[in-house]
């Protein structure tokens, strides 16, 4: 059971291999990451407070794939570039006022997402392992529904938040993260099983 926990000495999945690679590689991928991720906003489902996204899909892919680090250096330049007016956040909004209305603690949450499964996915709960890959994108969709929900409950209650920010994100988490694990699966840099 121990081999399963959190030892860095696994075989790493990088199929992209960003920390090996020059900065000017890293910087590219930031910007790449960045537009997934601008992309991924426009995928929308309207709702009160908090619309439904891809966000939480690409968040946690981007960890996956860039690492804790530099998954969290994209994720945040991206919220940086909606803060100052581009329109890349959800649904093509953008504006320092997101970052302090009903969507601020989940926007706030993303960052910290994705380090959260960069860190675990560079401990073995990656590609290699589907289902530590579907664990490691199951806990940052809810760690970003729980950070966003405090959030949303200090603006509108307790009970509210969670009738209207948490709870009805829990399926989208679910299908949201096998489906992050599954495109982990499909990428090649995954470690090949030894012969017996």
């Amino acid at each position: 059971m121990t081999d399963v926990a959190f030892s860095a000495s696994k075989p790493s999945f990088s199929p992209l291999r960003l920390q090996g690679r020059s900065l000017a590689w890293q910087v590219g991928a930031v910007v790449l990451g960045t537009l997934f991720l601008a992309l991924s906003s426009y995928i929308e489902v309207p709702m009160v407070p908090v619309p439904v996204t891809m966000q939480t899909f690409a968040v946690t892919l981007i960890g996956a794939l860039y690492g804790w680090r530099l998954g969290a250096i994209t994720i945040a330049a991206w919220l940086v570039e909606g803060a100052v007016g581009f329109p890349v956040l959800a649904g093509g909004a953008a504006g320092v006022q997101h970052f302090v209305g009903p969507t601020g603690g989940y926007l706030f949450a993303f960052p910290v997402t994705g380090a959260l499964v960069g860190w675990l996915a560079e401990r073995g709960w990656n590609g290699n392992r589907v289902m530590l890959a579907f664990a490691a994108m199951l806990l940052g969709n809810l760690a970003c529904l729980v950070l966003g929900t405090m959030w949303l409950a200090v603006m509108i209650g307790a009970e509210q938040a969670i009738t209207f920010g948490f709870l009805p994100f829990l399926v989208g988490g679910l299908l949201k993260s096998a489906l992050g694990a599954a495109t982990l699966m499909a990428l090649p840099g995954r470690a090949k099983p030894a012969n017996p």
